[in-house]
């Protein structure tokens, strides 16, 4: 059992929109593999990812989101720079929505919590935010905000008297922000811009039909029935329409397709709407 190129990982994500017969049709005219054995796909996944920091934030909070002990030490690695999640998944702190229960802790990253700012043990949490005076400390003092308790008490301290903008900020980039939260904060071009590059995204959708490029984009999706299963069915939803559209059955355009995938730059909408017209 070989592992599948990008390409094919790509393309094999796009196929399983279309129905069963139309995609082996499809993969017998173009030599595209069949679908992708699970093992080989678990395989993939123990090993150290070649994505690196290409993973936006807000992916990883999906993967998060299913509160898997071995997801959360899959991704440790990922979120070397935001102490904020660090902390919660060394605590335990569940990410799913409704759930209360703490998640076991992976055996690898017990004792591994970030260390906990000198200013929360004297102010507490929204004290130590209002101290924020500079983009370091703004960070560390949003790390020690986990549960939804304390967002409820930050969005509250913040509509009493607005918070830092360094605190604002550090807050706002957190993937598990609440959207109405991080809406309180401001929606001035500039801060939707920052908020974009920290990789935070409206959910799946948003990353199948805006985020680039194609073939990575697709690469990810196509393991997400392992890494977040729970939120994947949003992305496919969001494409199939599109694959139907301009590719549908036409082998034609699913082998352009293939030609296009590991040099298109643009987004997957865009290569599949690229690949339908040239054919």
């Amino acid at each position: 059992m070989r592992d599948h190129t990008r390409a094919e990982q790509a393309a094999g994500f796009l196929l399983r929109l279309v129905d069963d017969e139309t995609a082996g049709r499809i993969r017998e005219r173009t030599g595209l593999p069949g679908p992708e054995d699970p093992q080989v796909v678990r395989r993939r996944l123990e090993r150290a990812w070649a994505w690196g920091n290409l993973l936006p934030a807000s992916v990883v909070l999906w993967i998060l989101q299913e509160d898997d002990p071995d997801l959360n030490a899959m991704v440790w690695q990922f979120i070397t720079t935001d102490a904020g999640l660090r902390r919660a998944v060394a605590r335990g702190v569940p990410f799913g929505a409704g759930r209360t229960a703490p998640v076991p802790v992976h055996a690898t990253l017990r004792g591994e919590e970030p260390e906990i700012p000198a200013s929360y043990v004297r102010l507490g949490l929204t004290g130590t935010l209002r101290a924020a005076r500079s983009m370091g400390a703004a960070r560390a003092a949003a790390s020690m905000v986990l549960t939804s308790d304390d967002w409820t008490a930050v969005a509250a301290a913040d509509a009493e008297g607005p918070l830092p903008g360094y605190a604002r900020w550090a807050l706002a980039v957190r993937p598990d922000c609440p959207p109405a939260l991080r809406a309180q904060f401001g929606s001035h071009p500039k801060f939707a811009h920052r908020v974009r590059r920290a990789g935070v995204l409206d959910g799946p959708a948003d990353y199948a039909r805006a985020h680039g490029s194609a073939a990575h984009v697709l690469q990810v999706l196509s393991m997400g029935w392992l890494l977040f299963p729970a939120r994947a069915r949003e992305a496919e939803d969001a494409l199939r329409p599109l694959v139907h559209e301009h590719l549908g059955d036409r082998v034609e355009a699913w082998a352009v397709l293939a030609q296009l995938m590991d040099t298109f730059h643009g987004t997957a909408p865009e290569l599949i709407t690229t690949a339908g017209a040239i054919a």
